[in-house]
């Protein structure tokens, strides 16, 4: 009973000895272990906070940069579209070029054959006048070398000369 006794009621030796002891590893601990384990506490505090705010500033990066790749991509469309309007409409203004220079050149190429036409026309007409001349002129001629001495016998010889012609012809 007597270390019951003593553990419940200590001596105050024991107990200043303990209250000093406990004093002096509260100083030394604070001293030389909390000091550097405290600042080390506020280091990593101070790095954390720092690295929150790093990150916080990165997210406002990226959203700064989000909306000028939106505002470039918005940009590169509008580029875009105005490119392929442009090239449409050039695409419109050829065709009607060419569909312009096509009809004119299909109208000066009809214009050229119909005056081709017209001068093969007038060629042919006065080779037939020639011809016609020449054989009148040789059925006038045959006509007058004969002795004819009625006109019954004139009118049978211009009928035979010209079917002679006539069947020349074909």
């Amino acid at each position: 009973m007597l270390l019951a006794n003593s553990l419940a009621t200590p001596a105050i030796g024991t107990l200043i000895w303990t209250t000093f002891i406990f004093l002096l590893f509260v100083f030394l601990l604070r001293k030389f272990a909390w000091g550097p384990v405290m600042s080390a506490i506020k280091a990593r505090e101070e790095m954390i906070k720092g690295s929150l705010d790093a990150a916080e500033k990165a997210r406002e990066e990226m959203m700064v940069l989000q909306a000028d790749n939106e505002a470039i991509l918005r940009k590169a469309r509008e580029e875009r579209d105005k490119i392929l309007r442009d090239a449409r409409v050039a695409y419109d203004k050829m065709l009607a070029e060419a569909r312009e220079k096509g009809s004119q050149e299909s109208e000066a190429l009809v214009a050229r054959a119909r005056d081709l036409i017209e001068r093969e026309k007038n060629a042919a007409l006065a080779e037939v006048k020639n011809e016609v001349a020449m054989l009148a002129i040789e059925v006038a001629s045959k006509v007058l070398n004969e002795k004819l001495k009625s006109d019954d016998e004139q009118q049978k010889l211009m009928e035979r000369y010209l079917k002679e012609i006539e069947s020349n012809r074909n």
